[in-house]
């Protein structure tokens, strides 16, 4: 087995933050709607997304992306409803 590289070192920590928020979430650990959930998906989206990027795999720099971006738009609903509500 080689030595990861810079890209897939990222990658791995990426997807083992989707992967460990997807167990919390499916053994009812954390909810969908909570903050370490949609951040833990946030870094985990941006982290892999940047992977894809390094290593020109432009059909999960999509995924990945668009991941982020949705995981980044529901923490700010979260973090902007829970002001307007204290």
């Amino acid at each position: 087995m080689s030595f990861l590289v810079h890209p897939e070192i990222i990658g791995f920590v990426g997807v083992s933050l989707l992967l460990v928020a997807f167990f919390l979430n499916l053994f009812r650990l954390v909810s969908a709607e909570s903050l370490p959930y949609l951040g833990l998906n946030l870094a985990g989206a941006a982290l892999a997304c940047a992977s894809s990027y390094l290593i020109d795999f432009l059909p999960f720099v999509l995924l990945e992306g668009t991941w982020a971006i949705v995981a980044g738009i529901a923490l700010m609903r979260k973090v902007g409803g829970a002001r307007r509500v204290a």
